[in-house]
């Protein structure tokens, strides 16, 4: 790959960003604060120490590391209980953890934030038009769970949850026993929802359902200075909770009855979380979480200045500049798969590892489209760490994440836009 020189031109642009970003910048750092200081208060109630990094094997009976590890979680996320474990392999299988723990024959899986992301179709067994696809893999459809979704509301009217609709739905029919929220926008272009949305949504579903709500928590962890309220909250580590420092894993947190049978899942009925050996993971999931508000608030950065700066070049982006944001997730529409591939090349390119390798658009397993993706990362698929993806479909959106430090996130972005810019 030829080195692109990032030009005095494109530099005197990004600098003027930052300007313009200086209080959105600072409203994440104190978000940050915020955030820290509530993993800093969970730590010394439950007096984290030294001992609970001592790794167990076999079994794992007593292993206190463990123990306090779930506790921290559920107690920063502000859930009853809740279970962490390095062996859960990505976001989609914590998710399928939840929802075959909850759900049962003739039973109704209801998303009110449209169809989930490309890579739940499998668990669920329907593909994105409702259909079922009942081919034996052992899918919720094969053992009898039924599947609804409701859209998000238009943009005209905001955008966000249509609360009639899902109290409708609730209210007539009575085989409805999860209702799933996809906090982030996956790869759609719609609007990432808040936390006071969602808080909404759960109390509406308790009032006139005995319903749980399980929510999609990726990309949207310490965004704000509190999580949502849910009967189960999911997400992976190697994205915001994890800090950049676990290297796998994901959380189930929420009441504890759901929990309790996410747990029954994880392993079986009768031990739930009494086994599984730490293997040493511990610590690395821990201090993830302790870096994890800090990071989080590097990603915001960089979003905020790719946002900026594309905007600048004549691009749409989404959520713009100075808007609320509530996922660490930036959106830009290129003119079509070139560009998406220029942009890809230049971000990798910028990455500490692998920068000298070329993306190029595959049929990756889970997905609908070929997927061209830059991830120049230390953990493999971290997107907490600085990566780019998009499907190769219109409207050609690339989807932005991460950046575990500013500075190093503004040079993935800068070297992006440089091989746009060369590319036309």
């Amino acid at each position: 790959m030829l080195e692109m020189v990032i030009s005095d031109k494109l530099r005197v642009l990004a600098e003027k960003c930052e300007r313009e970003l200086a209080e959105v910048f600072s409203g994440f750092d104190a978000v940050a604060r915020v955030n820290t200081e509530r993993v800093l208060q969970a730590f010394s109630e439950l007096k984290l120490s030294d001992r609970h990094f001592a790794p167990t094997t076999g079994y794992g009976y007593d292993d206190d590391g463990r123990e306090l590890c779930d506790k921290a979680f559920a107690s920063v996320f502000g859930a009853e209980s809740g279970f962490v474990r390095h062996s859960i392999v990505s976001g989609t299988h914590a998710l399928g953890i939840g929802l075959y723990a909850l759900l049962r024959p003739a039973d109704t899986m209801l998303s009110v934030t449209g169809a989930p992301y490309d890579t739940l179709e499998g668990v669920l067994g329907y593909d994105t038009e409702g259909n079922a696809v009942n081919d034996g893999s052992g899918s919720l459809a094969d053992f009898g769970v039924k599947y609804s979704k409701i859209e998000l509301l238009p943009d005209e009217k905001g955008g966000g949850i249509d609360f009639d609709a899902v109290k409708h739905r609730l209210v007539t029919d009575k085989s409805i026993k999860v209702v799933y929220v996809q906090r982030s926008k996956g790869y759609a272009t719609r609007k990432t929802l808040s936390v006071p949305e969602i808080d909404e949504l759960f109390e509406l579903v308790r009032s006139v359902s005995n319903a749980f709500l399980v929510v999609d928590n990726c990309y949207g962890e310490f965004v704000e200075e509190r999580e949502p309220k849910a009967d189960l909250l999911i997400g992976s580590l190697i994205k915001n909770p994890g800090g950049g420092i676990a290297e796998s894993g994901a959380y189930l947190v929420g009441t504890k009855r759901a929990v309790d049978l996410a747990a029954a899942r994880l392993t079986v009925p009768a031990i739930g979380l009494e086994c599984g050996a730490s293997l040493g993971q511990t610590k690395g999931m821990i201090k993830g979480l302790f870096f994890a508000p800090h990071a989080v608030a590097q990603a915001l950065k960089t979003a905020a200045f790719a946002s900026a700066l594309f905007k600048k070049l004549g691009y749409k982006v989404s959520p713009e500049p100075l808007e609320k944001r509530y996922d660490i997730i930036q959106t830009v529409s290129l003119a079509g798969e070139e560009e998406i591939c220029a942009f890809c090349r230049g971000l990798q390119s910028g990455s500490p590892v692998d920068s000298y390798v070329a993306p190029e658009p595959w049929d990756m397993p889970g997905y609908n489209d070929r997927v061209v993706m830059a991830a120049g990362a230390f953990t493999q698929g971290s997107s907490l760490e600085l990566s780019a993806d998009a499907p190769i479909r219109p409207p050609f959106t690339v989807f932005i994440q991460g950046g575990l430090t500013y500075e190093s996130g503004r040079y993935g972005v800068l070297k992006a836009a440089q091989a746009v810019i060369d590319n036309n």
